[in-house]
């Protein structure tokens, strides 16, 4: 099985300058705008996503669980935060997650775990070329990695990252 993105939802929409002042005016059309922008890059990407919410009374159109656009929509439960969930699926999970938080505390314990953490902002950098890459027509860059390279300088092992930061450099690299 391949990646599986964990979304700090209101973590990303409120640190993103397109999504904050949508999310300010409705926090219905704040949500629903990040679902479809999620929804879109999975469609390019095909990770398997999950965006995780904050308070399980303050939503009307979702359940508490639910599905839509193929992105898994989860709310905390009354008197559990999302951060606790994060926490929970990032432990689950371990390497196969990709935390998506600009939260501390998420990254620190989900990086503990195993899990590779990258920023609200970064990811959304992420969104913002594959949207770009479906509106050009343009296919994902094919994985086609020869090793091989016609440059004649010594690559020792002196030169290569730790082990861990190269496996999720490479996970990083697959969004």
């Amino acid at each position: 099985m391949g990646l599986h993105i964990i979304v700090d939802g209101y973590n990303l929409i409120r640190q993103s300058a397109v999504m904050a002042p949508i999310d300010q005016t409705d926090l219905e059309l704040g949500r629903q705008h990040l679902l479809d922008r999620l929804a879109a890059y999975k469609r390019l990407k095909g990770h398997q996503i999950t965006v995780v919410f904050d308070g399980a009374t303050q939503y009307s159109t979702f359940d508490q669980r639910d599905r839509q656009k193929g992105i898994k929509v989860r709310f905390s439960r009354h008197g559990e935060s999302a951060d606790a969930v994060i926490k929970r699926m990032a432990r689950r999970e371990n390497e196969k997650a990709l935390v998506v938080s600009s939260d501390q505390e998420i990254v620190d314990f989900s990086a503990a775990q195993g899990a590779v953490v990258i920023g609200a902002l970064e990811f959304e950098k992420k969104l913002e070329m594959a949207e770009y890459m479906a509106v050009k027509g343009v296919a994902p860059e094919a994985e086609d990695d020869s090793g091989w390279s016609p440059d004649t300088r010594k690559k020792g092992p002196s030169k290569k990252p730790p082990k861990r930061k190269r496996k999720n450099q490479r996970k990083i690299s697959k969004l």
